[in-house]
């Protein structure tokens, strides 16, 4: 859609043009593309398109001439009326409509009582072809109108002046039947739409919903680390006079005081976290974990059917608890997505510790099933990428040669 439209309760597309309008001259339609976006289904649809209006067009002008004995000066123009909007139905349906119904009308005044009806046949299929696209894309209250005009202003002067009532009947019907068969077709492609259009904003929604849990999540983790700390240093500031003989006054209230601010922040950290914990969840009680742990990662995939192997490179070094839960939590999710949607497959974990960063690599070489959206899948690379852009890393992921899958990242030790 180039221009602006309005939406029926139905989610049709609705012109913005009515009844009362349609033959007024000088109102444009808002554009409305009917045709496929691929160039390769577009352009053969254009191309039939171009060989009916010439057709039509030609057939018209012939049989004015030849048949109903019209002078040229007037067939020519009549039957590009009729027929040559044929060309545009596709863009600007309505329009198209307009301007074969004004060729039609005219026509009737100008051939009325020269034979069995006063248009050539190849002027009524291009009007079938016009009356179809028109129920394509214009929403049902204007699609009526067009019926209406047509058979009103149309078909009823031909029956006046001379055309039999029950071939106007007939081609009555045959309007109907084209433009409820447009309306139809219409109506499915503006369903599919909307389908396709709310599965998108479904696909966002999970992965807003995604990143908004994994940063409770690291909130909550980074809570259980900090609190722990807080909490070192509320004890060694209480247990700091009785250690030290002959402590001053005044260091005594300076351990006092970190001691009390130790366990304000304590507490007002545990009030504040304690909004992201769900009702059901209770405040973690076993500590943060981190590499130390890596080999159980490894043991818990292997009874998922992975055969995972693990490698330390370069001489291990104290982390820091953020980046050493992070590390642990990108091996966990890399290994679960290994066992959901590469499963039986090898895995392969590299931990190396660089000179300024930790590189964590996850690499296996299964053929990885499609992410499926109702299982919320497809989001477990939002979580690494929250966890490792808060510790100011990077991460990188995707699909490997000749098959498998790997995820890279690397955490800065923050020192």
């Amino acid at each position: 859609m180039n221009e602006p439209h309005r939406s029926d309760a139905g989610g049709r597309p609705r012109l913005l043009a009515g009844v009362s309008s349609a033959l007024l001259p000088g109102r444009d339609d808002p554009a409305v593309t009917l045709l496929p976006r691929r160039m390769l289904l577009r352009a053969p649809i254009l191309a039939l398109l171009l060989a009916l209006t010439i057709g039509f067009t030609a057939g018209s002008i012939a049989i004015s001439i030849d048949q109903y004995h019209v002078d040229a000066g007037a067939a020519w123009p009549l039957g590009v009326l009729m027929a040559t909007p044929l060309v545009f139905a596709a863009r600007w349906p309505l329009a198209s409509w307009r301007i074969a119904a004004i060729g039609l009308l005219i026509t009737v005044f100008v051939r009325h009582g020269t034979g069995f009806m006063p248009w050539p046949v190849t002027a009524i299929l291009a009007l079938v072809v016009v009356l179809f696209f028109t129920g394509v894309g214009c929403d049902r209250e204007v699609t009526l109108g067009v019926g209406a005009v047509t058979i009103v202003a149309v078909l009823l002067p031909a029956v006046l002046l001379g055309m039999p009532g029950w071939f106007g009947m007939i081609l009555a019907g045959i309007t109907a039947v084209v433009l409820t068969f447009g309306d139809a077709v219409g109506g499915r492609r503006s369903a599919e739409a909307q389908l396709r259009l709310r599965e998108e904003q479904h696909r966002q929604d999970l992965a807003r919903q995604a990143v908004l849990e994994e940063r409770a999540r690291i909130a909550r983790e980074l809570h259980d680390v900090v609190a722990h700390h807080m909490s070192v240093i509320a004890m060694q500031a209480e247990a700091a006079p009785f250690k030290i003989p002959d402590l001053p006054d005044s260091a005594r209230e300076t351990f006092g005081v970190v001691r009390d601010a130790a366990r304000e922040a304590l507490t007002e950290t545990r009030r504040v976290v304690g909004l992201l914990r769900s009702d059901d969840e209770g405040a973690e009680r076993a500590p943060s974990p981190g590499l130390d742990r890596l080999d159980e990662l490894a043991a818990a995939a292997r009874n998922s059917g992975l055969s995972v192997a693990t490698v330390v490179v370069g001489m291990p070094r104290p982390l820091d608890a953020g980046v050493d839960l992070s590390a642990y939590r990108i091996v966990q999710e890399s290994l679960s997505n290994a066992a959901r949607y590469a499963p039986g497959s090898r895995v392969h974990v590299e931990i190396k510790y660089g000179r300024e960063a930790l590189a964590v690599t996850v690499a296996d070489d299964g053929a990885r099933r499609a992410p499926d959206a109702s299982e919320g899948g497809g989001h477990g690379l939002v979580g690494m990428r929250e966890r490792v852009t808060m510790l100011g890393g990077e991460i990188a992921a995707g699909p490997r040669d000749p098959a498998g899958w790997t995820v890279a990242a690397e955490l800065p030790y923050g020192d």
